[in-house]
């Protein structure tokens, strides 16, 4: 930024969401292009603060700031420096998981975790210390960056390295320490572009978890996709999904000329109207009865794009908006190894008070991270989305909450937009220290969110 350029001339009064479209509020919106800017406008934040917001994949509202400012830090999408033999990456915060995999793919390398979307920027990566289908095997995406950039309340930037308190508050901190600027990550070898996956269903949840107990050791990634409006006998009847990264040993002859290239596919956008209440229990509840029964019984070896695979999702451009105007809460929780049973009574909540929910996901979480709000611990964690509009849902979810938070469990900060902030305790037991070392980093407050104030972080 020029010298004589002020501040509020890179400023827009926007509304901002996150991906479930239910809480907008309107800030002023900055868009930095260099490390110089990004510090010029947190000095500019104002009173209400500012937070550092990438390609708005959070759920709920941990990058909405109302009234203060939000740093869109796409613009800062620069790849420093790749080692091809090391598969060590050196790239700026606004680096999207899509761009390290259109880079590093033919390279050799890919992402060592991702979730559901490549649309994530790794700024947002670390804050949120994502997870993916192999966190029994990788754990969170934190356990891969090497060190990181971050810029402080005061205008210092610090290198981060992993084992140091900082590093620790910032993994899952959701933005609330600073600005990530950059990190060093270290990426995952593989031979091709392709898995290899197999396929089966699972004919209740207790058949589903004895599966997952039992062979998950197997598989690097491991997914259950469950019908949660599914009762009776069939309760948490599930598709269990499980695969490797292909060896160009069982690749066919018409892919092996270039075996790392990556493909993705493109399915016409959502529209941008949809009726409320399409997604209704009885909508919902035929389009699982069809789900479950076209999956095989047992398929093995079959070969996936790594875009199918990941990120069937990212081939619809905006599917966020199937659920209509009043958008969508994707809740997730986990709860211990030992307490199934918690599973299984929230699990028979949901199918009784019949959630349409057509999205939702069991996994098995491995050893949990150093990061003090980081959301996976051993366990069971479910995901399921449900459309607003859905009669006496607060009350319903403030239940599971309480349910959760008493076995011991949590609920993953980045996907919520409505817990109540005398669980956080409960759940995330190493709240005090985060707290504690926030003060001390920003003693005024300087970085904020809509979450931060709503839970008092």
């Amino acid at each position: 930024m020029a010298a004589d350029t002020p501040p509020d001339a890179l400023l827009d009064a926007v509304e901002v969401t996150g991906w479930g479209r239910t809480a907008p509020t309107v800030a002023r919106v900055a868009r930095p292009r260099s490390y110089a800017e990004v510090a010029a406008a947190v000095l500019a934040c104002g009173a209400r603060g500012g937070i550092a917001r990438g390609l708005g994949r959070a759920y709920g509202d941990a990058a909405q700031n109302a009234g203060g400012s939000v740093l869109d830090m796409t613009g800062l999408d620069r790849i420093h420096t790749v080692d091809a033999t090391t598969g060590t990456v050196v790239c700026d915060a606004g680096v999207s998981l899509h761009r390290l995999m259109e880079v590093l793919l033919p390279l050799g390398w890919f992402v060592p975790v991702s979730p559901g979307t490549r649309y994530v920027t790794v700024g947002g990566a670390i804050g949120a210390d994502i997870h993916g289908k192999n966190h029994h095997v990788s754990g969170s995406f934190s356990r891969h960056v090497r060190s990181l950039d971050l810029l402080t309340a005061d205008g210092e930037v610090r290198t981060v390295a992993p084992g140091t308190d900082l590093f620790d508050a910032t993994t899952g901190g959701m933005g609330l320490t600073g600005v990530i600027l950059s990190a060093t990550l270290q990426m995952h070898p593989v031979e091709t572009a392709l898995m290899s996956v197999d396929t089966e269903r699972a004919t209740d949840l207790d058949d589903l978890m004895a599966r997952l107990t039992a062979t998950d050791h197997r598989y690097r990634y491991s997914v259950a996709w469950i019908d949660l409006l599914a009762r009776g006998g069939a309760l948490g009847r599930s598709v269990l999904t499980r695969g490797e990264h292909a060896p160009y040993a069982v690749l066919p002859a018409r892919t092996r000329r270039a075996p790392l290239a990556f493909r993705t596919g493109r399915l016409p956008s959502a529209p941008s109207l949809v009726p409320e209440g399409l997604l209704g229990r009885t909508t919902v509840g035929l389009f699982n009865e069809l789900w479950y029964r076209k999956a095989p019984r047992l398929r093995t070896g079959q070969l996936q794009r790594i875009s199918t695979f990941f990120h069937p999702l990212d081939g619809v451009p905006h599917w966020n908006r199937v659920y209509g105007r009043g958008g969508f809460v994707q809740y997730q929780f986990v709860v211990g190894h030992g307490q199934e049973e918690t599973l299984r009574r929230v699990v028979r909540r949901i199918a009784r008070r019949g959630c349409p929910s057509f999205l939702a996901v069991l996994k098995r979480f491995g050893e949990g991270d150093p990061g003090w709000l980081s959301f996976p611990m051993p366990g069971w964690t479910l995901a399921l989305d449900i459309p607003t509009g859905m009669s006496g849902l607060d009350s319903f979810l403030d239940e599971l909450d309480e349910d959760v938070a008493g076995a011991g469990g949590r609920v993953y900060l980045a996907k919520d937009s409505r817990l109540r902030p005398e669980l956080l305790h409960a759940m995330y037991p190493k709240l005090p220290a985060f707290l504690a070392l926030r003060a001390e980093v920003d003693p005024r407050g300087v970085f904020r969110s809509d979450l931060s104030r709503r839970l008092a972080l």
